[in-house]
Parts: structure tokens; sequence; C-alpha cells
């Protein structure tokens, strides 16, 4: 069995049990790959957290049941996990735009998100520039927040460090980057990623040996095998495709948890808004582990 089989087995595990607890570990297994390496894969490739899929699956469902009006609400929602007929309509709500009574009437309009799948796609005829480095643990400095997620576009929490960082700030923290990876790193530390729902803790940091000043943060990245991508930003979704699509799949690599960092860009301190006129080539070192 392939990998995209393997994949798709894990998809077929989650829509048998969208009316039951679901179990990570069987999900991995399937997947043949850990649950923190099929979450973040699926979550670049697909654009949604693994758990927001699963959400809207379930809620698709709940709609289509809702249309038996011999069913009682309150057996749908405890059907499809919801322990209360409150949090079932919140939650049917925000994704419908109605609650589930007035979804039993005529004249509303609701929303289906069909079950996914892996699919072959023809790829690789560019070649990716990438290498693998094993590297002891280093300590990088950096200005700090705590970001939300959001679909698209720049984090407002990522602005709110450029913006808030005057050009003497920037320039300190540029002195101190006296190790690779050279240059400014965004740094971006949690389990929830770019495509997550959860909160994340982004530095504009550099790598450095120096004691941390006032006004800074630090913190230690751990000994890890990196697998390093040279890319050409702003970022687009099929550039991610290409990574957890085509890269990790034939690789041998899976993500480990870890800091994901971005080599580069430096930007402009103080603006409101960075402007890049032209492609800009960066390094987006990614925490993995070989398993086959």
């Amino acid at each position: 069995m392939n990998v995209l089989e393997h994949l798709n087995e894990a998809l077929d595990y989650i829509e048998q049990n969208l009316e039951n607890q679901m179990d990570e570990r069987e999900i991995a297994k399937r997947a043949c790959c850990s649950i923190f390496h099929f979450k973040r894969m699926f979550s670049y490739l697909a654009g949604i957290p693994l758990q927001e899929y699963i959400r809207r699956r379930r809620l698709t469902l709940a709609a289509i049941d809702l249309q038996d009006r011999s069913v009682k609400v309150i057996d749908i929602a405890m059907k499809y996990g919801y322990q209360s007929a409150d949090a079932f309509t919140r939650a049917f709500q925000a994704l419908h735009g109605i609650t589930p009574t007035e979804a039993r009437t005529a004249g509303h309009s609701l929303k289906a998100y069909p079950p996914m799948t892996f699919r072959l796609s023809i790829g690789g005829s560019e070649p990716m520039k990438y290498r693998i480095e094993q590297k002891d643990a280093f300590q990088v400095i950096g200005i700090r927040n705590r970001v939300t997620p959001i679909a698209s576009g720049e984090h407002p929490g990522v602005v709110q460090v450029w913006k808030s960082t005057d050009h003497e700030r920037y320039a300190k923290l540029k002195s101190l980057n006296n190790q690779a990876p050279y240059g400014i790193s965004h740094v971006h530390l949690g389990e929830g990623g770019l495509f997550g729902k959860q909160d994340f803790d982004y530095y504009m940091a550099v790598a450095s040996t120096a004691s941390c000043p006032e006004h800074f943060t630090h913190f230690i990245v751990p000994a890890m095998t990196w697998a390093i991508f040279e890319v050409e930003i702003p970022w687009e979704q099929e550039k991610w495709h290409r990574i957890y699509g085509e890269w990790f799949p034939s690789s041998g690599y899976e993500q480990v948890e870890g800091p994901m960092i971005q080599v580069g860009p430096e930007i402009e301190a103080g603006l409101e808004k960075q402007v890049f006129t032209e492609e800009i080539e960066v390094e987006l070192w990614i925490p993995v582990v070989k398993v086959r």
C-alpha cells in the first residue's frame, strides 16, 4: 500500500466514525505516520485544521438528519458529540448561519462540506531545493508575541511586532546574530501551526550565543534534525502543497514537534505595512525525523 492509500485510509476511518468518539492513535495507525505529522500535513494541504474538518463534516450530516422531523434536535446533537442542545445550536449556527430549528423550515440554505480525499496530481516538474541538517541545540533571542491564527494574509500579532519595533531595537537584535542560522528568523512555536486554530508564539529573532539583553526574550531550540527548504516568498498554497504533498510523502521523513523557522526576509522596522515588490528567497526550517 502506498502513501496515498494510507492517507485515504485515515480519512475513511474519520468518515466512518463521525458519530463516535475518535481515537487519534487509530488515525495515525491508518496513516502510517505520527498523529502530529498527519495533522500538520492535513492542515497545510487542506487549508483547515483536522478538527475543523471533522466539525464541518459532523454538522453537514446533522443538517441532513434535521430534515427528519421525527428525530429530536437533542438526539441529533448527542449523535454528533454535543452534550447539550445549546452547544449544538451555537456550533450549527456558526457554520450554517441559522439555528437547527430554522433548518427544519423551508426556504433556508445550508452548507455542505463533502468528504475529502487525497488524490494523485502531476507534480515534481520543478526541482525543490532542500538539505537535511543535524544541528545541536542553540539559543534564539528576539521579540515575542502571542498570535491568533487567521485564514489568510499576514497575522495581526506578527505585524504588531514588526511595526512596534523601532530602528534602534531592530539594529540591536541584528547585532546579536553570531551563529547559524544567519539573518532575521521568523519563528513559530506552538501546537497549532500557521493553519491551526490554536494560538502560537511568534518570535522575530536571531540565533545567538550572547546573553539575552533587557527588553528581549529568548529560548533554547533543542538539538534536532532539520529539513531546510529554499523558497521564494510571498507564500502561496501551491508552495505548501509541494512541501507537504510532494516532498514529505516521498522523502521518508515526518515532521516532529518543535519550532518552525523561516530565515528571512528582513523587515523595515516601524512600518505599518511591509511591502515586498518582488519575490524574496528565504529558508524554511522544519524539524523532522527519519521514519523509513
